[in-house]
């Protein structure tokens, strides 16, 4: 434990454990609502974008509030390994340090700790089930940029895992775009057959299914026509028959005041199976 604080009558918490799948310590935060006082609550994990960690979320999207009132678990997972050693992990913004893109990697150098996948679907949960009022079975997942992409991709290729998915101006199709292309050559190699596997739009063409899909993006975002491009996973949803609510918003930009604006339709967003019982 790092840190606990008092928040809406429940714990926000900043915690860190040293990961057996990463090779090195790893940090996320907890917001545990007062339900969790009584007994296990649902869980609904947010992924958050380039250069985030795992206190950006919970400082500057306000969703404790309506967490506490929904009795819903908030779990914040930091955005790659840290302190790693690895020659240039640290040299530009959208790569290596806070840059994992949420799957694993398998290109030297970074295959020894960029292993976010396996952590977060497999290490992460367990651990939170040991320390933490966790109810078991489905929970939910969203994010913002990178980490909309990661929660789209997790979803997609773990069918079945989450009983909600959402987004904030996600990256939408990673292979088409310069953000995605940077993080799957370096992360994954030159394949781009393996790269499908890891992109949203490709992995809905190619059959997978996941419950309704929300995403909202603003329309003054400026990544939005080179990096974030819905209007493919829109085309993509459309043309598979997966439901897609994509929302688009006049005037918003890419920062958290479009999320803490949106923040409390995500965290309704919740079907039965995320209510407390």
């Amino acid at each position: 434990m790092l840190a606990e604080h008092a928040c809406f009558g429940g714990v926000q918490g900043f915690y860190r454990h040293h990961s057996a799948t990463i090779g090195l310590p790893m940090r996320f935060g907890v917001f545990a609502p007062p339900r969790a006082l009584a007994g296990p609550v649902p869980v609904l994990t947010f992924l958050a974008g380039l250069t985030c960690n795992e206190e950006t979320f919970v400082m500057k999207a306000g969703a404790q509030r309506v967490a506490a009132q929904l009795g819903l678990m908030l779990v914040t997972p930091d955005t790659s390994p840290r302190s790693t050693g690895v020659e240039g992990a640290d040299a530009v913004w959208d790569f290596g340090t806070a840059a994992g893109f949420y799957l694993d990697a398998t290109q030297a150098p970074w295959a020894a700790h960029w292993r976010m996948e396996s952590w977060l679907m497999n290490e992460l949960p367990a651990v939170l089930a040991r320390r933490f009022p966790v109810r078991g079975g489905a929970q939910g997942l969203f994010g913002h940029s990178m980490g909309g992409h990661g929660a789209l991709m997790l979803a997609l290729r773990h069918p079945g895992r989450f009983a909600s998915v959402s987004a904030f101006a996600p990256i939408c199709a990673p292979m088409q775009c310069p953000w995605g292309v940077k993080a799957f050559s370096g992360y994954l190699g030159e394949d781009r057959g393996t790269w499908a596997a890891h992109d949203a739009v490709e992995l809905i063409k190619a059959g997978v299914r996941v419950p309704a899909l929300l995403v909202d993006q603003g329309e003054a975002d400026k990544f939005l026509a080179e990096q974030l491009k819905p209007e493919l996973l829109e085309a993509a949803c459309a043309a598979a028959g997966q439901p897609l609510q994509l929302h688009r918003h006049a005037g918003y930009d890419h920062g958290y005041f479009f999320i803490a604006s949106l923040v409390e339709e995500h965290l309704r967003h919740q079907p039965s199976a995320l209510r407390p019982g």
